[in-house]
């Protein structure tokens, strides 16, 4: 199955340069349809530059802070100077969304 995905730019060169090689998501309704095997092709929202990459794996997790003690913080998308908070997540999702889906880290890699 093959899903499409918009990404900022910055997390979208990272996948594309192969330093970010999970994508944190909302467990919802779209990415519980995700399994292994699957492609997602992201969109760069920038630029609409595409990127197809494989699943190799779901890592799923009831909060962000699970996640990010589970993970490299490169590999979720972090330079390796930088602080990796899991409130950073919450730019971008509610902590009612995070409660109500959970949510699923994307081990991908690009093909």
């Amino acid at each position: 199955m093959i899903h499409k995905m918009n990404l900022w730019h910055d997390p979208f060169e990272k996948i594309k340069a192969g330093t970010k090689t999970i994508e944190m998501r909302l467990y919802d309704e779209k990415r519980s349809k995700i399994a292994v095997g699957d492609v997602i092709v992201f969109t760069d929202a920038s630029n609409g530059e595409q990127l197809e990459c494989s699943v190799l794996n779901l890592y799923r997790y009831a909060n962000f802070e699970e996640m990010y003690q589970k993970h490299d913080k490169v590999s979720i998308g972090y330079k390796s100077d930088e602080l990796a908070l899991p409130s950073d997540m919450l730019e971008y999702y509610s902590e009612e969304q995070i409660i109500k889906y959970g949510v699923v880290g994307i081990e991908i890699r690009v093909l």
